[in-house]
C-alpha cells in the first residue's frame, strides 16, 4: 500500500492518532479500504496504542463498526489498546444502542484519549 487514502495517522509519543478523511463512512468499498489501512497501523506499522479520532465524521455504517471491532481484537492480540474520541452525539448513540460503548473506551477529546493510555 503506497499511502493511506481514508485515514491520516500522526504519532504522539507511543500513541498513533488516526483521523478519518471521509465525513460519511458508508460506502462498502471505502470501508474495506479504510479497514485495511487501520489494520496496517497495528500489523505493519507495529503500533500498539491507537486512538481513533472521529472529529468530522458525521455518519458511520454498521459495516464500519465491524471494522472497529476487528481492529480492537488485532490491537489486543498485539498487546495494545484501542480507544476512541470525538464522537458526535448521534454516533455515540449508535455505540450506546449496540452496547459498543462497553467494548470501547470512548473519550470526549483527543487530549483525554491520549491521557487515557497512561503512557
Amino acid at each position: 500500500m503506497a499511502g493511506k487514502r481514508r485515514i491520516v495517522v500522526s504519532d504522539i509519543g507511543e500513541v498513533s492518532v488516526v483521523r478519518f478523511i471521509d465525513r460519511k463512512i458508508v460506502d462498502s468499498a471505502n470501508i474495506e479500504e479504510m479497514g485495511e489501512e487501520l489494520f496496517s497501523v497495528v500489523e505493519k506499522d507495529k503500533r500498539r496504542f491507537v486512538l481513533l479520532n472521529f472529529d468530522g465524521v458525521e455518519f458511520l455504517s454498521s459495516a464500519a463498526l465491524n471494522k472497529l471491532i476487528l481492529l480492537d481484537r488485532k490491537a489486543k492480540a498485539a498487546g495494545g489498546k484501542l480507544k476512541l474520541c470525538g464522537l458526535r452525539p448521534e454516533i455515540m448513540e449508535v455505540f450506546t444502542i449496540t452496547r459498543l460503548d462497553r467494548v470501547f473506551q470512548i473519550k470526549k477529546t483527543e487530549a483525554d484519549g491520549i491521557e487515557a493510555f497512561g503512557l
